[in-house]
């Protein structure tokens, strides 16, 4: 089996003391053996923390990046620019960046191909609404978001945050993520071929001290990308240490 892979996705939150306590308290307190763990500051945050993390297993990872290398697109961070701080990985297409800056599974799709280019690993995510899954349509929503926003020859890591879970508290049922899980796979080796058996898929959303012991065992499911827990590190260690055992 391989090693399970944990995502901290700290959003808009964390100033440069914060930050700092924040890693050392996560470095620090790894268990033995422990799962691969991944932290996803704010962009303020990045170059402060790639130095602190050089020494440690815990890898540097971004919350976007733009599709274009270089050019005239204000306020953006190319994924050329995160890997030269360091940055090891890149989430790309959370239902948050879909929702509020109006990203399509084109741009994402174009993104992941930025982000492999340069070196990066690309967590790209996939969600359904509240809706789709009420009306059974949540299965087709999934399949679509998978064949736009995978490139082809795609090898970084799927991560499946469904939107009614995501910041919550209500995290998905073990069936409804063992169904969707199983499902996914198919998915992915139906669109991928043998490829597609290995991609590795996090399950996210409202994921907590709590309850990721009895997800993350869960077959199929390889990590988690989690958000409001990964900010206290207590409860982000609980979840590596279930990692680790699962």
């Amino acid at each position: 089996m391989t090693r399970q892979i944990i995502v901290g996705n700290w959003k808009m939150n964390g100033l440069s003391r914060d930050s700092q306590e924040l890693v050392k308290a996560i470095t620090s307190g790894l268990p033995a053996n422990s799962a691969d763990v991944v932290v996803c500051p704010p962009f303020t945050q990045l170059g402060l923390l790639t130095d602190m993390l050089k020494p440690t297993p815990v890898k540097l990872g971004a919350q976007d990046c733009h599709q274009e290398v270089s050019g005239a697109h204000t306020g953006d961070i190319s994924a050329p620019m995160l890997a030269d701080l360091g940055v090891s990985y890149v989430v790309l297409g959370h239902s948050e960046r879909r929702q509020e800056h109006g990203e399509l599974d084109e741009t994402v799709r174009e993104k992941a191909m930025a982000a492999t280019k340069a070196g990066l690993t690309p967590i790209v995510c996939i969600g359904e609404t509240e809706d789709q899954r009420e009306t059974g349509e949540h299965f087709d929503a999934l399949g679509w978001q998978i064949k736009g926003s995978l490139p082809d020859g795609f090898n970084g890591i799927l991560a499946y945050e469904p939107i009614w879970a995501i910041g919550t508290g209500l995290a998905a049922t073990t069936d409804q993520i063992a169904e969707t899980m199983k499902f996914l796979r198919e998915e992915l080796v139906r669109q991928f071929g043998e490829a597609g058996k290995v991609i590795k898929i996090l399950y996210g959303g409202s994921v907590n001290a709590g309850n990721a012991a009895t997800i993350l065992p869960i077959p199929e499911v390889a990590g988690a990308l989690v958000g409001g827990a990964s900010l206290k590190a207590d409860a982000f260690l609980s979840i590596v240490s279930a990692a680790s055992a699962a």
